[in-house]
C-alpha cells in the first residue's frame, strides 16, 4: 500500500487523480490532500478519503475546514500556508506526490517533495519551466523520480526506450512531436480573436479544464510551455522538438526514431489515462477508461500550426532558443496576461502583446539567473511586476 499526496486536490487533475485511487484502493492509500480555498471541495475529499493530512493556503479557508471536520468526527490534521504545504509534500509516509497545483505557486512545494526522494508526478508545467535544471539536478542528487502527468509528454515518455530518465537525453530518438488540439479558435477569422470573451476561451473542445490551462490551451502557450518542458524533461535542444496541430485529440504525442521509425501513444481525451500510468509505473493499473474503437475512429488529421493566429506559441519557441531568464521570464508574464484576461482587463490578443513586451524589457533588466531557488524566485517576482506596469500603463 503506497501513501500518496495531491497537490490540488481539487481540480480538474487532483479529482482525475482520485479517481484513479477510488478503482484502485487496494493500492494507494490518501494521506495527503491541499487545495488553495476550496473548503466545500476539499470537505468532501477528506470525509471520503479520510487522509491524515489536509491544507489549504488560504489561512481562514483552513480554520472553516478545520471546523467541519470537527464537526463531523473526522481527525484530519488542518494546516495552512506555503510551508505546511512544504512539508506535507515531503512527509515521511507519502511514497508518491502528485503536483498538480496551478502556475508559479507549485514550484516551492514540487521542489519539497524533490529534495525528499519521493516519485513525483508533476503535472503542472510551470515548476518545469520556471527551474527545470535546478528539480533536474535536485532529484538526480536525493534520488527522486519524476514522471509526467501532461498527455503529451506522458505520451512521449511511454514511447521512449527502456530504462529512459527524465533529464537525460534518450537514446536513438532523431524528433519529439508534440500535438495539440488547436483549441476552440483553430478555424476561426484571425480577425475575429480580438473580440474573444473569457467564456468562450475556456470552452475547450476536447478536454474539460480549468480556466488557466483552457485560456492557454486557447492561446496555444500551453504548447509553447510543454516544449519548454519537453527540452528539460529529455534534454533535447529546440530544433529536434516539433508542434503539430491534431484536432482529434487522439494521438497524444510523437517519438521518431533515427530508423525512421515513430511510436505514438493514443488514447481517450481523459487525463485519468496518464495518470493511472504514472502511478502504476511501470505496471499497469486500471484508469476507469475504456480503449479506442479504431474501426470507427475514422480518419485522423494533422497541420501546422499558424503563428500568426497563435503567437505565443513563437514566443515560447523564442524564449526557449534564448535560455536563461527568458522561460521564467515568459512564464511570469503569461500568468499576469491570462489573470487580466480572465478578469475582463485585456483583450485575448493582448495576452500575447504583453508578454512580448514583457520579454524584450527582460533581455537588458531583469534580475542576473544564478539557478537557484532564490534566483528563480527573483526573476518571476520581476517578470509579474514588469508585466503589471505594463499591463496599468
Amino acid at each position: 500500500m503506497q501513501g500518496l499526496v495531491v497537490l490540488g486536490a481539487t481540480g480538474s487533475i487532483g479529482r482525475n487523480t482520485l479517481d484513479v485511487v477510488r478503482r484502485n484502493p487496494e493500492r494507494l492509500r490518501v494521506l495527503g490532500l491541499s487545495a488553495q480555498r476550496d473548503v466545500a471541495g476539499l470537505h468532501a475529499q477528506c470525509v471520503e478519503f479520510r487522509p491524515r493530512h489536509a491544507v489549504l493556503a488560504d489561512a481562514a479557508a483552513a480554520a472553516e475546514l478545520r471546523e467541519r471536520l470537527r464537526a463531523d468526527g473526522i481527525d484530519t490534521r488542518v494546516g495552512d500556508g506555503a510551508q505546511a504545504l512544504a512539508e506535507l509534500a515531503a512527509h515521511d509516509e507519502a511514497d508518491q506526490v502528485m503536483s498538480a497545483i496551478v502556475g508559479a505557486a507549485g514550484l516551492l512545494p514540487t521542489l519539497a517533495a524533490v529534495r525528499a526522494g519521493k516519485r513525483v508526478l508533476i503535472a503542472n508545467k510551470e515548476p518545469l519551466v520556471m527551474g527545470g535544471p535546478l528539480l533536474l539536478a535536485e532529484a538526480r542528487r536525493c534520488g527522486a523520480t519524476l514522471i509526467p502527468i501532461d498527455s503529451e509528454h506522458n505520451a512521449i515518455f511511454q514511447c521512449l526506450p527502456p530504462g529512459s530518465r527524465c533529464g537525460e537525453a534518450p537514446s536513438g530518438v532523431r524528433r519529439l512531436i508534440l500535438t495539440a488540439s488547436g483549441g476552440p479558435f483553430r478555424q476561426t477569422p484571425v480577425g475575429d480573436l480580438d473580440h474573444v470573451t473569457p467564456q468562450q476561451a475556456v470552452r475547450h473542445p476536447n478536454w474539460v479544464m480549468g480556466p488557466k490551462i483552457s485560456v492557454d490551451s486557447a492561446t496555444m502557450m500551453n504548447k509553447g510551455l510543454e516544449l519548454i518542458e519537453a527540452s528539460v524533461l529529455y534534454a533535447l535542444p529546440d530544433e529536434r522538438l516539433d508542434v503539430v496541430i491534431h484536432p482529434q485529440s487522439t494521438v497524444h504525442s510523437v517519438v521518431e526514431y533515427v530508423d525512421g521509425s515513430m511510436l505514438a501513444q493514443l488514447g481517450e481525451s481523459d487525463m485519468r489515462v496518464p495518470i493511472a500510468h504514472a502511478l502504476a509505473w511501470p505496471q499497469r493499473w486500471t484508469s476507469g477508461v475504456g480503449g479506442l474503437d479504431l474501426g470507427r475512429l475514422g480518419s485522423l488529421q494533422f497541420e501546422a500550426p499558424d503563428l500568426q493566429r497563435f503567437p505565443c506559441l513563437g514566443l515560447a519557441r523564442e524564449a526557449l532558443r534564448g535560455g536563461g531568464v527568458l522561460p521564467n521570464v515568459l512564464n511570469a508574464a503569461n500568468e499576469i496576461a491570462v489573470e487580466a484576461f480572465l478578469n475582463g482587463r485585456l483583450r485575448f490578443t493582448g495576452i500575447a502583446t504583453l508578454i512580448e513586451k514583457t520579454l524584450d524589457q527582460a533581455l537588458s533588466g531583469a534580475p542576473p539567473d544564478g539557478g537557484d531557488l532564490a534566483s528563480i524566485l527573483a526573476i518571476d517576482a520581476w517578470a509579474r511586476a514588469r508585466a503589471g506596469e505594463l499591463l496599468n500603463a
